[in-house]
């Protein structure tokens, strides 16, 4: 039988003995997911622990069939996750540098790899940005090079934690309609349902645990109106630690 994609069995996530995930169960092989919830609610290390950076307290994952905490060579080909900030994802000074390294992860040679570059810069229009220093560049266009720099690795997965952050407008539109067109799977991790619209599930994750998992007109309804009924009483007085 063909295995989920996305397959998360009891799974919890207690680092320092913190309740950060609480029996997270999963199954899923839909092209496009979205995870909403508050800040706080989990939404940043579920997306860990999906693209196996951290691994869970206890529970089994597994992204098509493997074990991408325990077997890191076979998961790049698996999940990629692009991270909110991308200054946290980005470790090279130039982008045909940046997108270059995951694929000699991949065991490419440097010359399978800057062909490799050139290719997928030239797909997005980019290709003058091949020595561009990416200190340079605003954050949206480094957003793009971390997500040119997954995508050249062919991931069947691809994690997004909030990536529309600190963006602005056009750059958000510009950035969906990149999203829109990847092949890849996506999970999209945001607390903004309207990102999610055209999404084929939706997920609701509240301190850690599923609060709702359902099409994503159900789960939007749901999760505004109690957004609203938060904004309208007085919880922002509780300290949050």
């Amino acid at each position: 039988m063909q295995p989920f994609l996305i397959d998360l069995d009891d799974v919890t996530y207690t680092p320092d003995g913190v309740n950060v995930l609480c029996d997270v169960t999963l199954r899923a092989s839909e092209r496009r997911i979205g995870i909403v919830g508050r800040n706080g609610s989990g939404k940043t290390s579920l997306a860990r622990v999906l693209a196996g950076l951290v691994a869970p307290s206890s529970g089994k994952l597994r992204i098509n069939g493997v074990d991408v905490v325990k077997d890191r060579k076979a998961a790049l080909r698996q999940v990629g996750i692009l991270f909110q900030n991308p200054d946290h994802q980005i470790i090279f000074p130039t982008v045909e540098e940046e997108i270059s390294f995951g694929l000699t992860q991949l065991k490419q040679s440097p010359k399978e790899a800057a062909q490799k570059t050139a290719d997928i810069l030239a797909g997005f229009n980019r290709s003058h940005w091949a020595k561009a220093a990416i200190h340079q560049l605003s954050q949206g266009q480094r957003q793009l090079v971390c997500l040119m720099s997954i995508l050249a690795m062919e991931p069947r997965l691809i994690i997004l934690d909030e990536p529309f952050a600190g963006l602005d407008i056009p750059t958000m539109l510009h950035l969906t309609w990149v999203l829109h067109a990847v092949e890849a799977h996506l999970i999209h991790i945001t607390h903004d349902p309207a990102h999610l619209a055209t999404y084929d599930r939706m997920v609701w994750i509240d301190q850690g645990r599923i609060v709702q998992d359902g099409t994503v007109p159900d789960v939007t309804d749901t999760f505004v109106a109690k957004m609203h009924d938060i904004g309208e009483s007085d919880d922002f007085t509780h300290l949050t630690g």
